[in-house]
Parts: structure tokens; C-alpha cells; sequence
């Protein structure tokens, strides 16, 4: 199966970007390499374009895609919160510009043996990378009640969360629980009929929620985004796309501290506590996604963008 991603807000990525001809420019969630190879096509032969992905088979695609760049261009298997090791194993200490597509690709999800969607019955996995020994299976079938029920509270935003964690627990006591299929109906189970009326699959947020914890998601986004600002040039860019309320809030609240870092209590007359802020948001709220790429890709109707101009 070829490795298919419609890149989400990709020219208006490129415009905020502002690539300098010889510019050095990572793209940390590199994918299928769309937005890579319009940033690639930018580049003078002084640049380059460093591409990060954990997953194995996005390196493998983008490799391919992005060959007719030759050497302005250099790919590595890790995960984007290890960004300064390994820009600092190129010789890299600081770039121009970064870029971060946050979430899951059409590849990942419609792959059934990656285990990522509750549309196809397949074996519980949602590994990013294939690396990792941890799967869903084991984090479903060993997480305490309390647990799984704070995972889906929190990361899937689920209503039912409480119910739901407690059916799966029950279940699992029965038979070990090792596909997307076996997960779904304990779901749908534990949610009134009533309640799974126009609200999307009904297994939709647990899932999210699964990926999420198993990935350590949020945890990688908030501890590495601040160190992502400081490893840019002055006037340097980094551009995120978020697709959900969760990683959006994290996203704005770093960049908001990152241009007002004081401490200081609000009726002191002077700043003491020393921080200077990193640079600016480039734009106060979010940029959305137009109309006509909504209609075209569905994916994007709940991706924004927000970027951040390092001072």
C-alpha cells in the first residue's frame, strides 16, 4: 500500500515558513514528505531540508519522494522531541525554520494491520513506532479501571468515559481483548443507543485516546516545543498543526509564555525575574483551513495552525 497523506494547510505553511533560499529547515513530523518536498523545491543548493519521522514506513515513502533532491536533503528514523541530538549529529545547532504536522496520516489509519482505525477489525496495535514493544493491546488489557478511565476522560474528551473503562475491564476479565473489532463492540456496549446518535462513531474519542496515552503524544509535544523555539535563528519560524483541542492548547499556551515569560507579580512597577521573552506569535489566534480545502480533504476541517517567530 502506498503511503497516501494529503499535506493539511500546506501553502499557507510554506507562506509563514518565509524559506530563505539557503536556509537550513526541519520538517519534524515528515510523513509522506508533502510539505517537505515544497520546501525542498525552495531551496538553492546550499540549503537543506532535514526530515524526522518515527515511523518506519513514512521514512521509506519520503525517501522515495524526496530523492530528486539529492543531498539538500537528509532523512532520519527518530521522534521530533530528540530534534537537537540529532541536528547535532549533523553538525546542526541552529535552523531557520521548523515545521510539526501533529496527528495521525491516511496511511497510518487505512492500513488495517497498524491497528490505528475502528472502522477495519485488526490486531490492537497504534504503535507510531514499530519499535516501541508497547502496543494498545497490552495498554488495554493490563491499564488499571482508573486508569483507562482517566486516559479516555482526558484524551478523548469522552462522556462515557467512566462506563467504558469499566465494561472493558469486565470484558478482558472474560477474554483477553486483541482487536480493533473486539474494542469497538465493548464501546458501542457501553454507550446508550440514544447517546450514539450524531455524535460520529461512537468509538471515535476512546481510540484518540488509546493513540494518544500508548504515544505519549501530549507529553512529547509540551516537553520539547519551548527547546524547538530556541533551536531557531533569530527571525526563524516554527510552524504547528494541531488536530484537536488538546495539542491546540498546548501549542498556544508555550507560545503565549514563550513571548511573556515574566513571573514578575502584576503590581510590580519592573520586571526583576530576568526572562526575556523568545520572539512573537505570528498570528494571535489560529490559522484555519479555507473552505475549498475542507471540501477537497475532510481531514482538515479541524486542523490550525499556529506559528511562532523566534527574536
Amino acid at each position: 500500500m502506498e503511503f497516501q497523506h494529503k499535506s493539511v494547510l500546506l501553502e499557507e505553511c510554506i507562506h509563514y515558513l518565509d524559506i530563505k533560499p539557503n536556509g537550513v529547515y526541519v520538517d519534524g513530523t515528515l510523513g509522506g514528505g508533502g510539505h517537505s518536498y515544497e520546501i525542498c523545491k525552495r531551496l538553492s543548493e546550499k540549503g537543506r531540508l532535514v526530515g524526522i519521522d518515527q515511523d518506519g514506513d513514512a521514512i521509506r515513502a519520503a525517501s522515495e519522494r524526496l530523492s530528486v533532491f539529492g543531498d539538500k536533503r537528509t532523512l532520519l528514523r527518530s521522534n521530533y522531541s530528540k530534534m537537537r541530538e540529532a541536528l547535532a549529529g549533523l553538525g546542526i545547532c541552529k535552523v531557520d525554520g521548523i515545521l510539526l504536522d501533529l496527528g495521525v496520516s491516511s496511511y497510518q489509519l487505512d492500513k488495517p494491520e497498524r491497528g490505528f482505525t475502528y472502522r477495519m477489525d485488526a490486531p490492537l496495535d497504534m504503535r507510531m513506532d514499530g519499535r516501541q514493544e508497547f502496543t494498545a493491546k497490552d495498554l488495554v488489557n493490563t491499564y488499571p479501571e482508573e486508569e483507562l478511565y482517566r486516559v479516555i476522560r482526558d484524551y478523548g474528551e469522552e462522556k462515557f468515559a467512566r462506563n467504558i473503562a469499566r465494561r472493558i475491564r469486565e470484558a478482558r476479565e472474560r477474554k483477553e481483548i486483541g482487536t480493533t473489532g473486539e474494542l469497538v463492540r465493548v464501546i458501542q456496549e457501553a454507550i446508550p443507543a440514544k447517546a450514539q446518535i450524531n455524535r460520529g462513531h461512537p468509538a471515535k474519542r476512546t481510540f484518540q485516546a488509546i493513540r494518544i496515552e500508548l504515544n505519549q503524544e501530549l507529553d512529547v509535544l509540551e516537553g520539547s516545543l519551548e527547546d524547538m523555539i530556541r533551536l531557531l535563528h533569530p527571525g526563524g519560524r516554527i510552524c504547528v498543526i494541531t488536530f484537536h483541542s488538546l495539542e491546540d492548547r498546548i501549542v498556544k499556551n508555550i507560545f503565549r509564555k514563550s513571548e511573556k515569560p515574566c513571573t514578575c507579580p502584576s503590581n510590580f512597577p519592573v520586571c526583576v525575574c530576568g526572562k526575556e521573552p523568545l520572539g512573537r506569535a505570528v498570528s494571535k489566534k489560529p490559522i484555519l483551513p479555507s473552505e475549498e480545502e475542507m471540501a477537497g480533504n475532510p481531514r482538515a476541517k479541524s486542523a490550525k495552525l499556529r506559528v511562532f517567530e523566534r527574536r
